[in-house]
């Protein structure tokens, strides 16, 4: 096999159609940090690109250090569960066409919490995007949750495959952060609260960071005690993240213990205020405004570019763009956005 085309109809389809998938990056001590991400096929399914906002460049800078990346899509317990390690190349030589792009490509209805375009579009520290493209060395797969015990059936790209270079990097080092950790031990509490579904991530034997979701996950005084599914083909060892949705991140080490894995947590990633209130994607409060604000001006002169002029008309849907539309109008599962946090308002 050389093609996603090349792959099971079912697989195919499950990579064309997702919305949202778990990200892992890798950052310069080499831990593996996933970020559940809109994701959004290339129109060839050459590449499954997603984006990052110019404000929060965190994962596109560790993606232009170290090209290898993870992805996991998954859905309904019937349907399939697919990892995928990539190369990454960042885009972010013309944020304009970015902002054009993931606009067509993801919509604002999903994030918008029941307010007009004409309101939505005046949200630019959020359209202003960085996007990367990742092409696939590799996908593994099982044809549904059941099959997780069992090994995975793999398809490989062709050999001597060229891996895309990113963009320059910008002179200029990237600007300060403007949010604060909390003690994991707190982060940790409130993950375990919510009841979100939790993702490990390890770095696998070659060096990529793949991302699988825990079945069980329990509060210990180290961190975590994680069960996880009996087929997957790598060690769930070394340094580790555990994610919550997105919305609460840990790093640390992961140990195998029999059948489940110690995770020692070691810090907390930053929350930023639209993962507490997702109505701050869109609508941020005064003071997450202009932090944002601030730190987008930053990282466009980095890049010598203006801030994006959005469209008074939301650009057209792509092809794949209405694929994932009709899912997320199915009430499918969403990896990573929950009713609770009112995702799915329109």
């Amino acid at each position: 096999m050389s093609s996603l085309h090349d792959l099971p109809q079912h697989i195919f389809r499950m990579i064309e159609s997702g919305v949202v998938a778990e990200f892992a990056t890798m950052t310069a001590k080499g831990a593996p940090i996933d970020t559940p991400t809109y994701y959004f096929p290339a129109d060839d399914m050459a590449t499954i690109d997603l984006a990052t906002g110019v404000p929060n460049p965190a994962k596109a800078e560790r993606a232009r250090r170290n090209s290898k990346v993870g992805l996991l899509i998954e859905g309904r317990p019937e349907e399939p569960v697919v990892v995928i390690r990539a190369h990454a190349a960042v885009r972010d030589s013309d944020i304009q066409s970015n902002a054009i792009r993931y606009l067509a490509e993801t919509g604002w209805q999903g994030v918008s919490h029941g307010i007009t375009w004409e309101q939505a579009r005046l949200a630019v520290t959020y359209w202003s995007r960085i996007i990367i493209e990742n092409t696939p060395e590799r996908i593994y797969w099982w044809d549904n949750h059941a099959a997780l015990d069992g090994p995975p059936k793999v398809w490989n790209a062709a050999p001597g495959t060229v891996w895309p270079q990113s963009d320059p990097a910008p002179e200029a080092p990237v600007s300060p952060g403007n949010w604060t950790p909390r003690p994991w031990q707190d982060v940790a509490a409130d993950a375990i609260a919510t009841g979100h579904p939790a993702h490990l991530s390890v770095v696998d034997s070659d060096g990529y960071p793949l991302p699988m979701r825990a079945r069980s996950v329990e509060l210990v005084d180290e961190g975590f005690r994680i069960a996880v599914p009996k087929g997957v083909p790598w060690a769930f060892a070394g340094p580790a993240c555990v994610t919550f949705a997105g919305f609460r991140t840990l790093v640390g080490v992961a140990e195998a213990q029999g059948d489940t894995v110690l995770f020692r947590a070691e810090r907390a990633l930053p929350q930023h205020p639209s993962t507490l209130d997702t109505k701050q994607v869109l609508q941020p409060s005064e003071a997450t405004l202009a932090k944002t604000r601030s730190r987008l001006e930053a990282e466009m002169a980095r890049r010598g570019q203006p801030l994006p002029a959005i469209p008074e008309e939301a650009p057209e849907r792509t092809r794949i763009a209405r694929i994932r539309l009709a899912r997320i109008a199915s009430d499918a599962p969403i990896t990573g956005l929950t009713a609770e946090h009112g995702n799915r308002s329109t």
